[in-house]
């Protein structure tokens, strides 16, 4: 199984009034840094969590079809599914159609499932499925809970950015940071 991001968010869950306000700042001079900061800050999140904050486009490629037949996207809340395609033997692409699916995108994994689904002649990658997950377009609809964990997490690498340049970030999490995500993110046993 294999997770490509077709497009990037369009605006970040933060925005710079947010991170000004919680930092004290007063000016705009480090602007840039807090942006860099705040996309590290959710990229960050988003892998320990396994959820998209800011609304994208993802493709989910798979080999074969899952034996009970419902396709599960570790990526969520996924919003809708866009197109399903399977490959032929010789590279052919084959649209599913979509008539009659049932997706449950808020599941933790989201689940997908599809009534009539041709069997893939590549061995590799014969399936591809794209989606598109994430709470809303904009950073009012991400949780309040994971946007305050967001901000931690940007106070505590701007609280480092002399020693840790930007892009070698994260270098800190915050304390009280993990409590804050703990509901969100699935553990394994």
């Amino acid at each position: 199984m294999t997770i490509i991001e077709l497009t990037p968010p369009l605006v970040e869950p933060l925005t710079l009034v947010e991170m000004r306000a919680h930092l004290r700042l007063d000016t705009q001079d480090e602007d840039d840094l807090l942006l860099a900061l705040a996309t590290v800050a959710r990229e960050h999140l988003e892998r320990e969590t396994g959820l998209v904050l800011a609304a994208r486009d993802f493709r989910l490629c798979l080999d074969d079809w899952p034996g009970d037949g419902i396709v599960t996207i570790p990526r969520g809340p996924v919003r809708a599914v866009t197109s399903v395609t399977v490959y032929g033997g010789e590279g052919v692409p084959r649209a599913v159609d979509l008539d009659g699916h049932l997706l449950d995108g808020q599941a933790r994994p989201a689940r997908l499932w599809l009534r009539d689904v041709p069997q893939p002649r590549r061995a590799l990658n014969g399936i591809e499925v794209e989606f598109t997950a994430g709470f809303g377009e904009s950073g009012a609809d991400v949780p309040e809970t994971l946007k305050r964990a967001m901000l931690l997490h940007v106070a505590a690498m701007y609280a480092a950015r002399g020693v840790v340049a930007p892009d070698a970030q994260p270098a800190v999490v915050p304390p009280g940071y993990d409590r804050l995500i703990a509901p969100f993110c699935r553990r394994g046993l």
